[in-house]
């Protein structure tokens, strides 16, 4: 299979370029896969293919570029060149751009592919019935959030004309069903990136790192965070440093650094900027607990996968998504109120304070994160065009499989 994924992929900093890197990780060491062909953004550096794994060939195509309402157009005009056999697009709601006739020119070329007859899956990583649209940075207006809930019904159905429509959780599958009478939508987990050996749990010497990771400014904020360590030390005594990896969400920029201003009087507080993926390990295995300080979520959460390959305990807000992966998919940490920085310095307390409850809990979620390894992912991906494939061929048995054309 040649298969297409239009994605953002690293270095770029469009949202999910990490989550195509380890689908591509993935996918080239497939044997159905003779070819991978990266329809991406455009990026100022390389893109990162040194992948020391054998594995197919991969040709890379920039050809779109953040709110370009230009799109639409030239994805095809790639797809057209590239030809295809099958065609995975890996998206959300703001993928191609936060202007809304750009996000919204790009969520139609799953539609174009299924008028060329081409095999295409849609990754829906959130769903806008899903999110808190003031929390989360779109906006607080009630009347903008109805027309924003227009258009994302709107949007939805045009992206649930593609073959088929994977989401990372059971719930998203349900609402589809229930408000749209989609048929073609189906349950895929998000996926742990790595797997690497069951760690030892132990813990770097020196002080206790309590870490956040991720994209900060709308629904992710650290102040609280901050607060709350301060609040674990002073109840405590212990040595805590408070490690924040990452950077601004594209939203609100300069953000972290209006934190770091605010805060400056606090010990132990370290920004880490944007982490390299060759660092990620470094920052999770340093870690003695990984906190979500998030008042909503957007999706299924790919850093509580990451804390978990790593065998880490992590604090969470008992909200949305990250409560319905816990009961989905066995993940186990301390929970908060978001809203609450008490709340919050209470959950941090109960694992720096008693090891035995942070190893339970630590290895209550490497056991959840093994569960679903990204190769087990991107098979079931494959599967999925195969049964569509399969389908068109006994429905229209006359379609040429090398020119997607008709055969009269």
């Amino acid at each position: 299979m040649k298969l297409a994924i239009v994605t953002a992929y690293p270095p770029s900093k469009v949202t999910l370029n990490e989550y195509a890197y380890h689908l591509v990780k993935q996918f080239r060491q497939k044997q159905e896969v003779t070819e991978l062909i990266l329809l991406t953004d455009r990026t100022d550096g390389a893109k990162d293919l040194e992948f020391t794994e054998a594995g197919c060939k991969i040709t890379v195509k920039e050809c779109w570029s953040f709110n370009s309402y230009k799109n639409i157009f030239s994805v095809t005009k790639a797809i057209n060149k590239t030809q295809p056999d099958s065609v995975l697009f890996n998206l959300q709601f703001m993928k191609f751009g936060d202007k809304k006739v750009a996000a919204a020119l790009g969520l139609m070329l799953p539609l174009v592919c299924k008028l060329k007859r081409i095999p295409n899956v849609v990754l829906l990583h959130n769903i806008l019935e899903e999110v808190d649209l003031g929390s989360a940075g779109f906006t607080s207006n009630k009347l903008m959030q109805k027309i924003y809930g227009f258009i994302g019904t709107t949007l939805t159905k045009l992206i649930l004309q593609a073959d088929s429509v994977a989401v990372t959780m059971q719930k998203y599958v349900d609402i589809l069903e229930a408000k749209y009478g989609a048929k073609n939508v189906k349950l895929i987990p998000h996926g742990t990136f790595e797997i690497p050996a069951e760690p030892d749990y132990n813990l770097p010497k020196g002080p206790l790192q309590i870490m956040t990771f991720g994209k900060f400014g709308t629904y992710k904020k650290v102040e609280g965070m901050i607060e709350a360590v301060e609040m674990v030390r002073k109840s405590t005594g212990l040595d805590l440093e408070v490690v924040i990896a990452g950077t601004d969400n594209p939203n609100v920029p300069g953000y972290l650094e209006s934190v770091k201003d605010t805060y400056s009087h606090v010990p132990n507080v370290r920004f880490t900027g944007y982490v390299e993926e060759e660092d990620v390990p470094v920052i999770f295995n340093e870690s003695a607990v990984v906190v979500f300080p998030y008042t909503s979520t957007t999706g299924s959460s790919g850093v509580l996968h990451q804390a978990g390959s790593y065998g880490k305990a992590v604090v969470m807000p008992d909200l949305g998504d990250l409560a319905l992966l816990v009961q989905d998919e066995g993940y186990k940490g301390e929970f908060f109120e978001p809203t609450s920085v008490e709340s919050l310095a209470l959950a941090i307390e109960a694992l720096v304070t008693n090891e035995a409850h942070r190893l339970n809990i630590a290895m209550a979620n490497y056991k959840a994160a093994t569960a679903h390894p990204m190769s087990e992912i991107a098979q079931m991906y494959l599967e999925t065009f195969k049964q569509i494939i399969d389908k068109k061929q006994v429905v229209n048995p006359l379609i040429n499989s090398e020119t997607k054309e008709v055969v009269l």
